[in-house]
């Protein structure tokens, strides 16, 4: 009995999910936020909105968690993630049809969200710890990371949204107080005079405590501000003081360990400049330091979780708490700028320093929540293959010289011929086709037996690898054999070196009958960047044959 009740609840629960899934989040702005909790704060109605709003937000992110690969969700630390938004899920679902009205109720709710906030606390490093898992089970893999990323970046941006709704209901009802001491100010979570100067210094002096207890030592702060819509007044803006608290503490703290590292023991360090302007549209928060820059190639690295230009603390380490080495700082700090429509940037001077911008909306009426939505588009994201760059783009990392030129067209034959002639439908389970190179463009001569690999024995072959059936190997090289003992060129001698003409390989293999004809139209229907490397081959080959 207690099997089947369980397995109707999960039927139940995938129902109710596919159901909330198919609404978009309504995302809300700043005023509305702080219209609701100064004026018309209203427990019912705060109730009666988030028993709607929370299973939609949930709903929509646990739709694209189902779509992360087969291996990354059997890691144990995202099966426990899962269960945390399942539970959630469920326990907002038995208020569905709950009375508005009755004290009890709402009483119960407000318990319920606080439950659900403190079962969420984990979440982030959880899911990272899920990431780190699979990545160090089965590698890394191109597309899978591009997915991670973009998963992640909705993921997190969808927590920081619900964890707005639950922390506005519970600092507004959730206490018998209902202004916080420490914040008076303050309506939730929410500051209508948010000064932004007051909020830099406290996590400049935060930061540097950190910095003095791990290098002894630490950079002082210049900060200026700019205010053009009141010259002389102190900027303030209506803001969460909590979100822009954790992107300048996570800017200062990496301006801080760039500066202490670039100048080691020195007896003074260049101070971190902090400017901060307020324009009709935008605050801008700008944090620069002189630690040396960051190299153009690895800026977009910076906010790729995981990622961290600082080896990652041992959990025994029995220093200080260090600056750096989590990887996920930046990205996360990048969300909340993001999260009210703003933008958290980098720009970078190598061999000088950095400068990181944070740009907040300065209107309330424009700060409107950004959140992910569940939609083709999204499920097209994690689905569809992506196609090879429409740009010549080079590799990330410096090169050798002298042998680039020589990997590069490994690389591309490998990647772009190679890989897509395998054809497991047909009873010709691989077929692979090479030609003889002598000297293609100055580069060793290539071979293939099932691969182009680059070899100095100066031929490359041309092989099929048939059914066992089949089995009727064909070599192009110097002397081909077809299956009834006839030469390949009829008039090629066994010592030829002349090179072959590949429209003649191509006519031979077209009549080789044991060929399986479906893995043959495999062959000829290859995408346009494979059929446009053969044909430089053909162009090659003629040349060859009309300079001889």
């Amino acid at each position: 009995m207690r099997l089947l009740r369980f397995l109707r609840s999960s039927v139940s629960i995938g129902k109710n999910i596919d159901f909330y899934s198919r609404f978009s989040p309504s995302p809300l702005s700043m005023k509305q936020f702080l219209d609701f909790g100064s004026e018309n704060a209203c427990e019912k109605t705060s109730f009666a909105f988030l028993r709607q709003e929370l299973p939609v937000r949930l709903a929509n992110i646990m739709k694209e968690i189902n779509l992360l690969p087969d291996n990354l969700l059997r890691t144990p630390s995202v099966r426990l993630v899962q269960s945390w938004y399942m539970q959630s899920f469920q326990d907002i679902l038995e208020f569905k049809d709950k009375n508005a009205d009755d004290e009890k109720v709402t009483y119960d709710f407000t318990d319920a969200v606080i439950k659900i906030r403190n079962r969420h606390n984990d979440v982030i490093p959880t899911m990272a710890q899920g990431v780190v898992e699979y990545k160090e089970a089965y590698g890394t893999d191109p597309v899978v990371s591009q997915n991670v990323q973009y998963f992640l970046d909705r993921f997190y941006m969808s927590r920081i949204s619900i964890r707005m709704l639950l922390n506005q209901h519970t600092l507004l009802f959730g206490g018998k107080v209902k202004v916080n001491p420490a914040h008076p100010n303050q309506i939730g979570s929410i500051d209508p005079h948010c000064g932004v100067s007051e909020v830099i210094r406290d996590a400049f002096g935060n930061a540097r405590n950190l910095c003095d207890r791990y290098y002894m030592n630490s950079p002082e702060l210049i900060l200026e501000e700019f205010n053009a819509k009141e010259e002389g007044k102190p900027v303030t803006v209506v803001y969460v003081p909590s979100h822009l608290y954790h992107m300048v503490f996570e800017l200062f703290k990496n301006a801080m360990r760039a500066t202490m590292e670039l100048y080691g023991d020195a007896m003074e360090y260049p101070p971190i400049h902090a400017q901060v302007a307020l324009g009709s549209e935008d605050l801008t928060v700008k944090v620069s330091d002189r630690g040396g820059g960051v190299p153009l190639r690895k800026i977009d690295r910076l906010f790729t979780y995981t990622y961290s230009t600082a080896p990652r603390p041992s959990i025994d380490d029995s220093r200080a708490t260090p600056l750096a080495g989590y990887g996920y700082g930046l990205p996360i700090s990048r969300l909340y700028a993001r999260y009210f429509q703003g933008d958290l940037k980098l720009y970078s001077l190598e061999g000088y320093g950095t400068d990181a911008v944070i740009y907040i909306r300065a209107l309330s009426t424009e700060s409107i929540e950004r959140l992910p939505v569940y939609n083709k588009s999204a499920w097209k994201h994690y689905k569809t293959m992506h196609e090879a760059d429409d740009w010549c783009v080079p590799s990330k990392e410096p090169k050798d010289l002298t042998t680039f030129r020589r990997m590069k067209v490994k690389e591309r034959l490998n990647s772009a011929l190679i890989s897509r002639w395998s054809h497991p439908g047909s009873a010709a389970s691989h077929c692979f086709v090479a030609v003889q190179v002598q000297q293609l463009l100055a580069i060793d001569s290539l071979c293939a037996y099932g691969r182009l690999l680059l070899d100095e024995d100066g031929s490359l072959s041309l092989s099929l690898s048939l059914s066992p059936n089949q089995e009727k190997g064909i070599h192009v090289g110097t002397e081909v054999m077809d299956s009834a003992g006839d030469r390949f060129p009829p008039d090629s001698s066994s010592n030829s070196a002349d090179p072959l003409d590949i429209r003649s390989v191509i006519v031979f293999l077209s009549r080789v009958a044991d060929v399986d004809r479906e893995c043959w139209a495999f062959l000829c229907g290859l995408p346009p960047p494979d059929r446009f490397l053969l044909l430089l081959l053909v162009l090659f080959f003629s040349f060859l044959q009309g300079s001889s």
